[in-house]
């Protein structure tokens, strides 16, 4: 199995860019463990938003949404920015994600 490779970084290291359009980047201090976890949270509630959808389902839409931004926060993806933030903050960021997805 071959995975794609990694989208271009900004020469900062704070964005990706895909189709010509910036997107930050996922926080590099997120320990890898960490961040396939909350990989596998965010495209879970990726297909949670769109099975709400499909099936009409307002509420479920809004939970499965407020997932997606618990697991993008704690990636650092969106949130104060990573760079913006001290060790210590980023490191709280990503645990209680998890603390809170895994709940």
């Amino acid at each position: 199995m071959t995975s794609k490779p990694p989208p271009p970084l900004t020469p900062d290291g704070r964005y990706v860019v895909i189709g010509g359009r910036r997107w930050r980047a996922t926080d590099p201090a997120v320990p890898e463990d960490a961040g396939a976890r909350l990989r596998v949270h965010l495209m879970a509630a990726r297909r949670g938003v769109g099975a709400a959808r499909r099936a009409g389902d307002p509420e479920a839409e809004r939970a499965a949404r407020d997932r997606v931004q618990i697991a993008k926060v704690a990636l650092g993806e969106r949130g104060t920015p990573w760079w913006d933030q001290s060790d210590r903050e980023r490191a709280a960021r990503w645990r209680d994600g998890l603390a809170a997805l895994d709940a």
